[in-house]
């Protein structure tokens, strides 16, 4: 029976709920602190072949086929499109070893792996094999956010999963390519004059459609609102075109496409990415219901143990073995090799390109084409639930953690900011100042107060700053304009829940007001930069004050009426930034990080840090 008849799901519903769940999966993930991919992963099996409630092949049709190819090529493409290669200082030498050495290694084993251990054909095999080399991004960013890794290892676990995304696409891409050539050509030189041609076609598609969309951007020739649609438009056209010449070269074509513009240093590129950036979230998710939601029953209660033996051999063999080859004599720590030799996610790029290639196998009449679906949520589902959990021990374990605590990052060496800085580093909270002025951190390298010299959006921040450190970002300067520009550019990375400003001086006229949609929020009770640079200058102190079973916050503000509350940090360690309209913690182990008049005096556990600091 059809599930529209079931359920009564139009194909209008159908979409509906696809998108409701992957959205919805991703944000409870956020929520909840863990990968999202599990919850995809859960939600699509449930509504499929769990309850029967969405099936993509009845209510799409035809079409479910060319939508997921579409959603990989732009995924492929926004893969390529964050290859900048100017980034990959701290981990070049690591990343090259590990794309020309530890892929094609890491490709053969796993082929091995799947031929010997599960039994797959040597087609299916060596198509997946190739696949099995990425590493997901997509998780990989997550678990690193997760475990607070030191920069080095975090920045050769990041690079290796953006520049194996699109290789391991191409790696499967030519295995298939060559599969489908053998299946359909009626000798070895045909066969390898269709590929040749094939992969030049699509290089230099991706190189043309590169090298037009840099040229027109740079040039002006397209207005900044129809960037982006002309930019999508033209993945879509070199995708199909390429497609023409050989089935799914177009995935070449798309990720070559990205690469060359990623390092084309154009005007809009940060813009531009953000979107692909949302655009590939969405899409990640559609295609992961998707295609989970279409895997049939019988299909996920068919893996055996020989499967799931293989699925151990690539995780636990074929990843160690070929990293730790490709990173021997490359004068990294041993330690930096293991935790990398042992920490492979895989995403939703592996599992959507598995089931594309999957699909198309089986309709060439290779029966294994079908296992590989089944296998790659097997795949997936084991490294994320493994990784997830061993990650942060293996890393602490090996001393590669960054710090065991999130930290603060304050923009601004005032007087203000190295006294506030000092208070939260007695709760024991990394804290770092950074300026592009060197002598006003001065007084904050007397304190003690780790600093970063220079501008935070420069490309120098990039490569010395370890923002994976810092939890919450602080913007104090004396400039209200600099404060709202750095908050607007840094809240995709940090979270926009995690940025936060003074409050801007109020302006006579609204016209000349700072647009409320900018800029961080709020921090302290509507005091300007220069209101508390005086209060310091007048005496005020930041005092850290833990409340207790018989001094809780009524207690502490009756003995503090006009002490402003700038945080508290939970007795589980949970650090809040207080706006004005935030109101203090009163549990009992919760501290407060207070700027109080210099007359005050409390009762409770307090330690002060004045305005000499």
């Amino acid at each position: 029976m059809a599930v529209s008849d079931a359920a009564g799901l139009s194909p209008v519903l159908a979409f509906a709920a696809v998108g409701a769940l992957g959205v919805g999966s991703q944000w409870l993930a956020w929520r909840l602190r863990m990968p999202a991919i599990v919850l995809m992963l859960a939600a699509g099996l449930i509504v499929g072949p769990g309850l029967g409630l969405l099936d993509p092949r009845a209510q799409i049709g035809d079409l479910l086929q060319p939508m997921i190819a579409i959603a990989v090529a732009i995924i492929l493409f926004e893969g390529g499109f964050t290859l900048d290669f100017a980034k990959l200082k701290d981990a070049a030498t690591g990343v090259r070893r590990l794309v020309f050495v530890g892929a094609p290694l890491g490709w053969l084993l796993s082929s091995l792996a799947l031929h010997l251990v599960a039994g797959l054909g040597w087609p299916a095999s060596t198509v997946f094999g190739g696949i099995m080399i990425v590493t997901g991004p997509t998780v990989i960013a997550p678990l690193l956010r997760q475990a607070r890794l030191a920069k080095r290892p975090a920045a050769l676990l990041q690079w290796e999963a953006i520049v194996n995304d699109p290789v391991g696409a191409l790696a499967a891409v030519l295995a298939f390519e060559i599969v489908i050539v053998l299946q359909t050509a009626t000798s070895a030189a045909e066969a390898i004059w269709q590929v040749t041609l094939g992969i030049a076609w699509a290089t230099a598609l991706g190189l043309a459609g590169g090298l037009g969309i840099s040229h027109t951007f740079r040039r002006g020739q397209v207005p900044e609102y129809m960037k982006v649609p002309v930019l999508v438009v033209a993945v879509l056209s070199v995708f199909a075109l390429a497609d023409t010449m050989l089935h799914e070269s177009g995935l070449l074509a798309v990720t070559i496409m990205g690469i060359w513009i990623a390092n084309a240093r154009l005007p809009s590129y940060t813009e531009m990415r953000r979107f692909k950036e949302h655009a590939s979230v969405l899409l990640v998710s559609a295609v992961f219901i998707l295609l989970a939601a279409s895997t049939e029953f019988e299909a996920l209660t068919g893996l055996d143990l020989r499967d799931l033996l293989a699925v151990l051999a690539v995780i636990l063999v074929a990843r160690p073995v070929s990293v730790l080859a490709a990173l021997l004599f490359s004068g990294l720590p041993w330690r930096e090799r293991f935790l990398v030799a042992f920490t492979g996610p895989r995403g939703v790029v592996l599992v959507a390109v598995a089931g594309l290639f999957g699909e198309r196998l089986a309709a060439l009449g290779i029966a294994d084409g079908a296992r590989i679906g089944p296998l790659a949520f097997a795949l997936v589902a084991a490294t994320v639930v493994l990784h997830g959990f061993t990650l942060t021990p293996l890393a602490r374990a090996l001393g590669l953690t960054a710090s065991s605590t999130p930290g603060v990052l304050i923009l601004g060496g005032s007087r203000f900011s190295v006294a506030l800085g000092a208070a939260l580093r007695q709760l024991k909270l990394p804290v770092m100042i950074a300026d592009p002025n060197q002598a006003h951190l001065r007084n904050a390298r007397k304190a003690g107060i780790d600093t970063f010299f220079g501008d935070i959006l420069s490309e120098a921040a990039d490569d010395r700053l370890d923002r994976v450190a810092f939890e919450k970002l602080l913007c104090a300067t004396d400039n209200d304009a600099y404060n709202t520009l750095v908050a607007t550019d840094l809240a995709p990375e940090f979270g926009r829940e995690n940025v936060f400003q003074l409050e801007p001086v109020r302006q006579s006229s609204h016209r000349h007001a700072l647009p409320p949609t900018l800029g961080g929020q709020h921090v302290g009770k509507g005091h300007t930069f220069f209101e508390l640079e005086a209060r310091i200058t007048e005496g005020y102190t930041f005092e850290v004050s833990q409340l207790t079973e018989g001094f809780g916050f009524t207690q502490w503000r009756e003995h503090n009426p006009e002490a402003i509350v700038f945080a508290d940090l939970g007795p589980q360690g949970t650090l809040r930034l207080l706006g004005p309209k935030d109101k203090p913690k009163g549990t009992r182990g919760t501290s407060l990080v207070a700027l109080t008049p210099p007359a005050t005096t409390t009762t409770g556990e307090i330690q002060s840090v004045g305005g000499q600091a």
